[in-house]
């Protein structure tokens, strides 16, 4: 195996990314509408690792695949949902795939084994496929953060995005790559510097940025680089910033309203009125000398929340939410191929962002105000209904934040995974992948590490999150119902409730897609606040439930029900025995550690 990824083929338990097999649940007998009584069982010995050469395809792109070892008798599936596309002989440890020629879908690759016997299976390794055509139908954001010399260092940059291109990550947001804020461009168009200071008096290099790019281009990502719509520095007026553009805290043109920074950084950040047409000109010029000098794709445009009231030159009060739409705007004509994503610093200003028409998906900074599991929730609905169920939304949300603040160590895996499986399950995602996992809003710091467990579990999440893109994201929250479900065992002790969550329970988010409905089962067995935010990093994982005898009220005639989980079995589906009787089906869930999706087929 390579050293890059042979924690993958490690069973860990506890962050559900099991080598262990799942003892089988008990089949059902039939109910008098019929049902399923028989399937293949499913078990796992994740030994073999794959990784693909990019991060995501066109339609019609060849995927290129790569396996740590080529097991005897082993057999490559590629899966659509449960529909299986084709099968072949696993017969080289290198190999290439072309998916139909259609668009926005996702895959999951399994290599298995014939197992004891006819109706047994064995997972060996598994990996998902991307097919867009554009990356913002289904986000997959991460970051770099620092651009120094020694980035440029044999295989440094290459080993950073070899682990972003496993977790599929098509985005990369440029984190305080600039010059300065309303100078972002290190030098002057056509002749750059070649290293440079950053905001906070950092080293930088123009040649580790720009390698970046090309690295990430390569492997299919695309490049965002990221500023304020508003900030300008001491300097400013030497180099064209005016006066009549700031924001001011009271009407008499006093006192510029300023983000303060540490005295050993460059300087304090000013505020400028982002719906200032001059400004707005002026940064779409340093804009255009930044496109002109590095390949980037686009824009990150970032705020810092609500101001309070804020004044112009004129003395007239500045509406920020307005300006944002106006600044969007201004941006979008000045480079219209380009794309844009805005930060909605704790929702300030996000009806007035997503209804832009000029962001290509809705991105949240959360803050203690939404640091409930059910300000997850609230957003993605909010967001759906801003950009009329177009946009797809992105969680910066900082975990382990207080623990990160007084220690190094390591991120606390229970906390990492429940906060993404509920993210996921509801269909958004969460920037945290890096060249370092993300617990600060300052992104070149990096006082917490990933676990190697972690790495494990992450890897495993991120492939389930693309593979079944289409039944996760396929659809906004105009699509979900509540799903009455039940543990029919009482001696397990399985309380299940619909959204929102309650501590003890098991709850189900669901919605239905067609001819599907896809029921998420979260699991807060055990869990000790409903809190994402896992602030000191001591949330403990869910108690494990195994072999849970469930029925579920459903009017419509079922032809197959399925479950997946990135806890078990890397992903990998596995059909369930049902029973249908009237309007009620009955199935045993084999496994729940922090997330299983349920799928009933019509």
């Amino acid at each position: 195996m390579n050293t890059m990824f042979a924690t993958l083929a490690l069973a860990a338990v506890s962050c559900g990314g099991s080598g262990n097999d799942t003892p089988a649940p008990p089949s059902p007998s039939p109910g008098e509408n019929g049902g399923v009584s028989e399937v293949t069982t499913i078990k796992s010995n994740l030994s073999v690792d794959l990784s693909t050469d990019k991060a995501c395809y066109k339609p019609g792109e060849t995927v290129k695949f790569t396996a740590s070892e080529m097991p005897s008798g082993a057999t490559v599936r590629y899966r659509h949902g449960s529909s299986v596309i084709k099968e072949e002989p696993m017969s080289s440890a290198n190999w290439s795939w072309t998916p139909e020629n259609s668009d926005f879908k996702g895959y999951l690759v399994e290599i298995y084994q014939p197992g004891a016997n006819d109706k047994e299976e064995i997972i060996l390794g598994t990996i998902a496929v991307d097919v867009s055509s554009d990356w913002t139908k289904f986000p997959r954001y991460g970051f770099v953060a620092t651009f120094d010399q020694s980035k440029l260092n044999d295989g440094v940059i290459e080993k950073e995005m070899e682990f972003l291109n496993r977790c599929h990550i098509n985005g990369v947001q440029f984190q305080d790559w600039h010059y300065k804020h309303h100078w972002p461009l290190p030098g002057k168009n056509g002749n750059l510097l070649t290293t440079y200071k950053d905001i906070a008096n950092r080293d930088l290099s123009t040649e580790a940025v720009k390698k970046y790019i090309r690295v990430q281009h390569g492997l299919g990502m695309k490049s965002i680089f990221y500023n304020l719509c508003f900030g300008a520095l001491s300097d400013a007026a030497s180099d064209g910033v005016k006066e009549e553009w700031y924001a001011f805290k009271n009407n008499r043109r006093g006192d510029k309203d300023m983000h303060s920074l540490p005295s050993s950084w460059k300087s304090s950040i000013y505020v400028l009125d982002p719906g200032n047409q001059e400004w707005q000109q002026y940064l779409a010029e340093r804009n255009e000398e930044v496109y002109s000098n590095f390949d980037f794709d686009g824009f990150q445009v970032d705020q810092l929340g609500n101001r309070g009231d804020l004044y112009d030159y004129n003395g007239n009060k500045i509406n920020l939410p307005k300006g944002y739409a106006s600044f969007l705007d201004a941006m979008k004509g000045k480079h219209p191929s380009k794309r844009l994503v805005m930060n909605a610093v704790s929702s300030y200003g996000a009806s007035q962002i997503a209804s832009s028409g000029k962001v290509d998906f809705c991105y949240n900074e959360m803050w203690n105000d939404e640091a409930d599991f059910t300000h997850i929730h609230d957003v993605i609905k909010a967001n759906d209904s801003y950009s009329g169920n177009k946009l797809q939304t992105v969680f910066a949300a900082y975990m382990n934040y207080d623990k990160a603040d007084k220690t190094t160590g390591e991120f606390n895996t229970p906390g990492i995974l429940m906060a993404d499986a509920v993210m996921m399950a509801l269909g958004g995602s969460h920037l945290e992948l890096g060249d370092h996992m993300l617990s600060r809003e300052y992104f070149p710091a990096s006082p917490l590490s990933m676990s190697e467990e972690l790495k494990t579990a992450i890897v495993r999440y991120y492939d389930f999150m693309t593979a079944y893109q289409n039944l996760l994201r396929g659809a906004s929250t105009q699509a979900e119902f509540e799903a009455d479900m039940k543990c029919t065992d009482s001696s397990k002790r399985v309380n299940i409730n619909a959204w929102p969550p309650k501590k003890g329970n098991v709850t189900t988010y669901s919605k239905k897609l067609g001819n599907t409905k896809v029921v998420h089962l979260l699991n807060f067995r055990n869990i000790d606040n409903l809190s994402w935010r896992d602030l000191n990093g001591q949330r403990p994982a869910p108690r494990l439930t195994i072999n849970t005898p469930l029925t579920m009220t459903c009017s419509e005639k079922v032809k197959k029900v399925w479950t997946a989980s990135p806890d078990n079995h890397a992903g990998a589906i596995q059909e369930l025995a049902f029973t249908q009787s009237g309007d009620q089906i009955s199935f045993t869930l084999p496994s729940l550690t922090y997330w299983s999706m349920i799928v009933l087929e019509f």
